[in-house]
C-alpha cells in the first residue's frame, strides 16, 4: 500500500545499514537531492549505491560518499571533473567500485524490475569488464552473460504522483527513476507536485504507482510545470 510520507526523513526512515540502493539522476539531472540529504542525516552505513554517476560536487551523493557511508559504488561514470571525493576515496582504498557501461546498466536496472534473471549482451566483450562472465557465440557475436541488478531501495526524483502513486517526469529528470523504481523492494520517490487520484491522465503515466511504495512532496524552487495535458 502507498505510503504518502510527511516529510524526507519519514521517507528514508526505513533504509537500514548495508542496504543496496539506487539513487536516480544522470550528473545532478533528476537527483533525488533532498532524499539524500535525508538518508545523509538518517545515518544508514556501509551501503551499495547503484547510480549512473559517483557524485557531483560536494552536495547530493557527493556528500554521502564523503562522509565514508558507501561502502561500494555501482556506476558506469564514476570520474568527472566535479567527483572528487570519490576520486579520493577510490585512491585510499576507502571505497570498492564496479563499473558497468551505461547500457548495460540501465538494462540490468530493467530486467531486476521485468522479473529476467540474465541476458547476453555484446557491450563489454573482449574487455576488462567481461572478465570472469559466461560468453557465448550468438548470431555470429561473441557476448556476455549480465546479471539482473536488484536493490533494497530506489531513491528518485518525479515531477508529479497521484495518491495512487503514479508519476510522471520531467524532460531529462526521467532518466533512470523508472527503472529504478520497478528494480527496487522499496520505491522511495520526492515529487514537486501531488495531486488526487484522476488528476493525471493515464496516457501520460510513466511509471504505475504498483511500482511505488513511499511518496513524499517536496516542492522544487523555480521548476515549472510541464505542458498542459502531457508529461515533462
Amino acid at each position: 500500500m502507498l505510503e504518502i510520507a510527511d516529510s524526507a526523513a519519514a521517507a528514508v526512515a526505513p533504509v537500514h545499514d548495508g542496504a543496496c540502493v539506487m539513487i536516480g539522476g544522470f550528473g545532478v539531472a533528476g537527483q533525488p537531492v533532498e532524499l539524500i540529504d535525508a538518508l545523509i542525516a538518517q545515518g544508514a552505513s556501509g551501503l551499495t549505491v547503484v547510480s549512473n554517476n559517483a557524485g557531483n560536487g560536494d552536495v547530493g551523493l557527493a556528500e554521502l560518499i564523503r562522509l565514508g557511508r558507501v561502502r561500494k559504488m555501482i556506476c558506469s561514470y564514476p570520474r568527472q571533473a566535479d567527483s572528487w571525493h570519490f576520486d579520493r576515496k577510490y585512491r585510499a582504498g576507502q571505497i570498492e567500485l564496479e563499473v558497468v557501461p551505461q547500457g548495460n546498466l540501465a538494462e540490468r536496472i530493467r530486467a531486476a524490475g521485468a522479473g529476467i534473471g540474465a541476458f547476453f549482451t555484446p557491450t563489454g566483450y573482449g574487455t576488462p569488464l567481461a572478465e570472469g562472465k559466461e560468453v557465448r557465440e550468438l548470431d555470429g557475436r561473441h557476448q556476455v552473460l549480465e546479471h539482473a541488478l536488484h536493490a533494497d531501495f530506489s531513491l528518485t526524483r518525479a515531477h508529479r504522483a497521484d495518491r495512487a502513486g503514479n508519476l510522471v517526469y520531467r524532460k531529462t529528470a526521467r532518466n533512470f527513476g523508472p527503472v529504478m523504481a520497478a528494480a527496487a523492494g522499496h520505491s522511495i520517490v520526492q515529487v514537486a507536485e501531488l495531486v488526487e487520484r484522476g488528476g493525471i491522465d493515464p496516457e501520460v503515466v510513466v511509471t504505475p504507482g504498483i511500482y511505488v511504495d513511499t511518496v513524499v512532496r517536496i516542492a522544487s524552487p523555480g521548476q515549472q510545470d510541464p505542458p498542459a495535458g502531457g508529461a515533462a
